[in-house]
């Protein structure tokens, strides 16, 4: 009798703090995307595991999988896409693609406008935070721009790929094809409908631009695409009137696209290029450094490719694509800012300067945290499945697996999508380490802890400031 009354005394403090940790999780922008996101793979896991989703039955883990692959816009798959799943399992895995690339949280802002109900002041951080670095431009206005470009550079898209795949398919079969990696390249995905990936279209110059003019634009950022639109309709000062955060971007793409370029053509020329034209190598470097970055096509088979060459790949993955984009990666302006940093201290400059401009001091902090965090991550997964899939082999009787494991860490992490064959051989607990990865790797690291963490007063005080000797 004592221990209920206890009991019954303490329960509505322990309400009490129930309620405040709830309405702090639902009042922070942060862990809004990460509850949404989480809703989207339990509800694709759950419609993946219905009879009428696959030929042959999926497991639940397989199921959850390709849930998070999907939605989360990664591409890596435990079963073939276009022989396991039906077409209403494509579509549900369609579904899941567009719903990540866009974000969970633009689709629900978009049904609350068109339902006729105010954008909520928590949407309205939301959508600034994703879509804009300032707070000078209306939710409504933004999310009206994100959905409408979206939409119609994937429509673009589809009847470009259409006019590609309609000679081998009868018209809806090939309007169909063309809908799905139209929408699967804009959003980074990288899901395809061919067990060979584009591998079938490697000389297809229509296929081959098409693909990568989409990722390219899907991976630069709604904001940067707004913006250059802007500028083409004005005519005038094109580059000197853009804004740091754009210059940053394509800057910096445009130089990991040639570069890439340049060295899967230097590298590969005499392996997995051998025997092609020249217009089919160089149409399969350039595609292979634009889809690397984020996207997870591929025209060329990864596990034949050189050791070197496959390290590239890594770092290339591990930068991905622009901030507020569908694609992954620590983002290109975070690699640019600490390019800038480091030029920097070489030049004995006070502060990092890029464009003319110099570079704020919170965005410095939040690359070296971004990527310090990205490291960790990717050091500890990959650690976890070398103890899951090699358990205590030797390094002799395992040689080859260590770089399949990483790549495929990097891969998951990255939201890319590319593997060296590794995928569909991971155990259980091999294939939840990659799932946990696709999911922080697409919400970032950086918004996970947040998300994690309960609001906090600032610091009343500080330390004394004391130096250390580094190098």
């Amino acid at each position: 009798m004592r221990q209920a009354e206890i009991k019954l005394r303490r329960s509505p403090a322990a309400s009490i703090r129930a309620t405040r940790f709830l309405r702090r999780m639902l009042l922070s922008p942060a862990r809004l995307p990460v509850m949404g996101f989480g809703l989207l793979i339990v509800v694709g896991t759950l419609l993946l595991l219905t009879p009428a989703a696959t030929r042959g039955g999926i497991g639940f883990v397989d199921a959850l999988f390709t849930a998070t692959s999907a939605a989360c816009v990664t591409g890596l798959a435990v079963v073939d896409t276009g022989t396991a799943f039906t077409r209403f399992g494509q579509v549900v895995i369609l579904s899941l693609i567009q719903a990540g690339g866009l974000g969970i949280m633009t689709l629900s802002t978009l049904f609350l406008l068109v339902s006729g109900r105010r954008l909520s002041m928590v949407g309205r951080v939301v959508i600034k935070d994703t879509f804009t670095h300032s707070h000078d431009r209306d939710p409504t206005i933004i999310l009206r721009d994100v959905i409408l470009l979206a939409l119609t550079i994937e429509a673009v898209g589809t009847v470009a790929l259409f006019a590609a795949f309609y000679p081998d398919y009868p018209a809806g079969e090939a309007a169909y094809i063309a809908l799905f990696h139209s929408v699967s390249a804009f959003c980074n995905a990288g899901f395809s409908l061919f067990p060979d990936s584009l591998v079938r279209y490697r000389g297809s110059l229509v296929v081959n631009l098409t693909v990568c003019g989409l990722i390219v634009a899907g991976g630069l950022g709604f904001l940067v695409l707004s913006e250059i639109i802007h500028r083409l309709r004005s005519r005038r000062r094109f580059w000197s009137r853009m804004s740091l955060h754009s210059k940053l971007v394509i800057s910096a793409t445009l130089c990991l696209l040639a570069a890439g370029a340049g060295l899967v053509l230097a590298l590969e020329w005499g392996n997995t290029l051998a025997g092609l034209s020249t217009k089919e190598r160089f149409l399969a470097a350039f595609f292979q450094s634009v889809t690397t970055r984020t996207a997870g096509f591929n025209t060329l088979p990864l596990a034949d490719m050189a050791n070197v060459t496959l390290f590239i790949f890594i770092l290339l993955m591990f930068i991905g694509a622009g901030p507020g984009s569908c694609g992954g990666g620590v983002k290109v302006t975070t690699a640019a800012t600490l390019f800038f940093l480091g030029l920097s201290r070489y030049r004995h400059q006070s502060a990092p300067q890029a464009f003319s401009r110099t570079l704020a001091e919170t965005s410095l902090g939040k690359a070296v945290s971004l990527v310090l965090t990205s490291l960790f991550v990717i050091m500890l997964g990959t650690g976890l499945l070398l103890m899951t899939e090699l358990g205590g082999l030797s390094h002799m009787a395992s040689r080859g697996r260590f770089l399949e494991i990483l790549f495929e860490m990097v891969s998951a992490f990255a939201t890319v999508g590319l593997s060296m064959g590794a995928t569909d051989t991971l155990s259980t607990a091999g294939r939840l380490i990659i799932t946990a990865a696709m999911f922080i790797g697409r919400l970032g690291p950086l918004v996970i802890a947040v998300a994690l963490t309960l609001d906090r007063e600032p610091d009343r005080f500080h330390y004394a400031t004391d130096r250390v000797m580094i190098g």
